[in-house]
């Protein structure tokens, strides 16, 4: 798995609306119609980072029919007990694994078959059995050896698509508002420029939440590796 791309740079020029205000202001006309002295310009600043998840998580849905409770259970057994061993020779520690989301059902259990129709076993017992650990490189090549287990026999084995996440937003927040904000400033700055004014202080500011999605928007966000966290600034300053 190569490692993601160098951080691109805040985005800048963010500058996406103006607002005048006062007698003679007018939006379509530019700053450089507006009469009055209180005037403002709002802009909002883009940045956006590529990170790479720092958890990833591996389930593999596991399920045993049979007649009678006890031989889908020894089956079931079999399979959990598959799925472990396919696990640590992946390279997960015991404590990585565990085991949740037990259930039976009586397949029968409210039912009405008709004459000659094929009945299933009458006991359905499922299980999953869960990988969880921060080495996300792992969790992705054993997504792709989930096919072993098949091999090995066990054939009613699912692995749903492996889920990533990353929890360093912290570490990141401080930096990115700041690029943010300078985006903000810079298209503000080039505004008045244009319209020859020139930047007062902040009227108003908000900072918009952060958004992580994947690198690759067509598909969700937690089944990727690689992801992006963006953020929005929207900031109001006075010009002169």
């Amino acid at each position: 798995m190569k490692d993601p791309l160098p951080l691109p740079a805040a985005i800048f020029g963010g500058l996406l609306a103006v607002g005048l205000l006062g007698a003679g202001a007018s939006v379509g006309g530019g700053l450089a119609d507006a009469t009055s002295d209180d005037r403002t310009v709002s802009v909002r600043g883009l940045a956006e980072r590529d990170v790479k998840a720092d958890h990833g998580s591996l389930p593999i849905s596991l399920s045993a029919e049979a007649d009678n409770l006890p031989e889908a259970q020894a089956a079931l057994d079999r399979e959990v007990a598959a799925a472990r061993s396919f696990l640590l020779q992946q390279g997960f520690k015991p404590t990585d694994i565990s085991l949740s989301q037990f259930s039976i059902t009586d397949q029968h259990a409210d039912r009405t078959f008709q004459k000659g129709e094929v009945r299933p076993p009458r006991w359905c017992v499922a299980q999953t059995v869960t990988a969880n650990t921060a080495e996300v490189d792992r969790v992705d090549r054993a997504l792709a050896a989930t096919n072993d287990l098949v091999r090995q026999g066990v054939i009613s084995a699912s692995a749903s698509t492996a889920s990533f996440s990353f929890n360093g937003l912290n570490e990141i927040r401080a930096p990115m508002i700041r690029e943010a904000t300078a985006s903000a400033r810079s298209g503000a700055e080039e505004f008045a420029r244009d319209s020859g004014s020139r930047l007062d202080g902040i009227q108003d500011a908000t900072q918009g939440s952060f958004e992580i999605v994947g690198v690759d928007e067509t598909y969700e966000e937690g089944s990727q590796l690689h992801k992006r966290v963006r953020v929005v600034t929207s900031v109001s300053y006075r010009l002169r």
